[in-house]
């Protein structure tokens, strides 16, 4: 390092134009793109401004009492806005011929639900537009004419035996819960449901039961477990696991508040690919190579040149996923030091960096509360720095357990 001093105003605006892993520091308009009169390469973000709803989806098998867990979440959730999406709504019409041999008609497959059009209305509710759900009758097995209109919110819960089943769908919720209820339970309140509210005899929800609901659930439902991030026994006789539940839920929906207040704060998908997310928020253009065997391929290069900067230490965890990803793309170091210990000039990073530097593209996974009396980050995850390096000596507990497959279990 020279002997000259810079400040950190004058790297950024001598570095303008140049795109760093996860931060754009080009001005940019509340479509993403650069007001200069040049050609603009695609990039991604937020949509005209609107931020994405937080997107549950609640799988399991029939009875396990899925409707009973949304209804607890909801009621917990009072002060945002959460509507209810059903699997259920998008049973296909019978036709007449189906309805002469009803009895012998499969409701518990895949192939029984019109699965596109379910993708196209949560696509829609996805990106701020109201849609209109079709109203099933479960006597006449058919759509009824009187849709019901749903408006985009908050929360948007899409509930359903086999709602885990399409990964299209699967990939647009945030939050993927399994109800984990014994067979005996959820056969009893089949039974029950289906009798009072179905108008139907014990003796055909029998036997629809042993040749179709027992086995769909075992070679459909059961499988589809292993995509679920929590797994709830006992379904809404687990109130612990609601309570936690919703208290993630609230703090995504916070982090939704900041991306509104700053408009260059990108909150993403929690995922173990972290660093590709980043890197598809940065811009792009189209690109045509000639392959080996003389045939023309059209992909895409980033824009401009990139390199990496790290904030030591934590920063360092993600060097290698990012080398991974750019080969040969060259990194450098911050550090960031914290002045004196009494916590007055610890400021919340995410409202300082976003309203100092505006013309700063931040893309992040998670944002904490904030910092306890030790400068420990909370809810309780330490200091990654530590934690990942094998340096931390800091004794910090969490009410999760993760199984083999990280996913987490609420006992």
């Amino acid at each position: 390092m020279g002997s000259t001093s810079r400040t950190v105003d004058e790297v950024v605006d001598a570095a303008a134009g140049v795109h760093y892993s996860a931060l754009r520091l080009e001005e940019l308009n509340m479509n993403g793109s650069s007001v200069s009169g040049e050609e603009q390469p695609t990039t991604s973000g937020v949509e005209n401004g609107h931020q994405e709803p937080f997107v549950i989806g609640v799988a399991g098998g029939a009875s396990s009492g899925k409707s009973t867990v949304c209804k607890m979440i909801i009621d917990q959730l009072r002060d945002q806005r959460v509507v209810v999406v059903t699997q259920e709504s998008f049973y296909y019409g019978l036709s007449d011929e189906e309805l002469v041999h009803v009895h012998d008609y499969n409701f518990d497959h895949p192939d029984a639900f019109d699965t596109e059009l379910l993708l196209s209305c949560m696509e829609n509710l996805k990106h701020g537009k109201a849609v209109d759900i079709p109203n099933y009758n479960f006597k006449t097995y058919k759509s009824v004419a009187s849709a019901r209109k749903v408006n985009p919110s908050d929360v948007i819960i899409l509930e359903g035996i086999l709602v885990f089943h399409d990964s299209r769908v699967r990939d647009l919720m945030n939050m993927k819960i399994f109800v984990d209820t014994d067979a005996d339970v959820r056969l009893t309140r089949r039974i029950r449901r289906d009798t009072i509210e179905k108008g139907r005899d014990i003796k055909t929800v029998l036997d629809q039961y042993s040749k179709f609901v027992k086995p769909a659930f075992e070679d459909f439902i059961l499988p589809t477990k292993k995509y679920a991030d929590i797994i709830i026994p006992r379904g809404g006789d687990n109130d612990v696991a609601i309570d936690l539940i919703v208290q993630h839920i609230r703090t995504k929906l916070g982090q939704h508040d900041l991306c509104k207040v700053h408009p260059n704060l990108y909150v993403i998908q929690t995922t173990y690919q972290v660093v590709e997310h980043g890197l598809g928020h940065l811009p792009f253009k189209e690109k045509q190579v000639i392959t080996p065997t003389g045939s023309v391929y059209t992909g895409v290069e980033f824009s401009k040149r990139l390199c990496g900067i790290s904030v030591i230490r934590s920063g360092e965890s993600m060097e290698n996923a990012l080398r991974a990803c750019c080969k040969g793309i060259k990194i450098g170091k911050i550090l960031i030091h914290r002045e004196g210990d009494n916590g007055k000039q610890a400021p919340q990073g995410v409202h300082v960096v976003s309203k100092r530097f505006p013309r700063v593209k931040i893309v992040t996974s998670e944002i904490e509360f904030g910092l306890n009396d030790d400068f420990r980050v909370i809810p309780g995850m330490g200091e990654f720095g530590d934690r990942y390096f094998g340096t931390d000596d800091y004794q910090s507990s969490t009410p999760f357990f993760c199984d083999e497959k990280n996913r987490v279990r609420l006992l």
